[in-house]
């Protein structure tokens, strides 16, 4: 059931729900596994990495806000409950303990790569149902990709 409607079909609306679905639970995730790292890093590069994490998760939750309201928009009801991104992320998990400054570079780098990834094939799946959706994805995958290739800079 559906209390918002979309003017989109039924068809579209799905394709571009489960766009929008996959792509909240990615950046909720992403945010964590970077607050995760933002506590326990350690190193030479504490600072910097530290203050640096504290990007990517502000700008991960500020787009999973986004994406979560044009979902809403659209009749879909959003799912960023910690059962369904533990089940759906596409992000490998992290470990727990202490996190050296190199180490926490690297996860950074696999967890944006995922999540790029996954950004990219929805970015092609709503061109044709939802250009607005589309839009905002490539919005917020050229800031993910810029804060990918930082982080890749770190262990350059």
């Amino acid at each position: 059931m559906s209390v918002v409607k979309s003017s989109l079909s039924e068809h579209d609306r799905t394709t571009v729900g489960d766009a929008l679905q996959g792509a909240l639970v990615d950046l909720v995730d992403l945010s964590l596994v970077a607050k995760q790292v933002h506590w326990t890093v350690i190193g030479p590069r504490f600072r910097s990495v530290h203050l640096q994490l504290d990007e990517v998760v502000a700008s991960a939750r500020a787009h999973a806000d986004t994406v979560a309201e044009r979902a809403s928009a659209l009749g879909i009801a959003p799912d960023g409950r910690a059962e369904t991104v533990a089940k759906t992320s596409g992000i490998d998990p992290v470990g727990g303990g202490w996190c050296r400054d190199t180490e926490a570079v690297q996860t950074l780098v696999a967890a944006l790569g995922a999540v790029i990834t996954r950004m990219r094939e929805r970015i092609r799946a709503t061109e044709e149902p939802d250009p607005v959706t589309q839009d905002l994805l490539i919005g917020l995958t050229g800031d993910l990709e810029k804060h990918h290739w930082m982080f890749q800079a770190e262990n350059a």
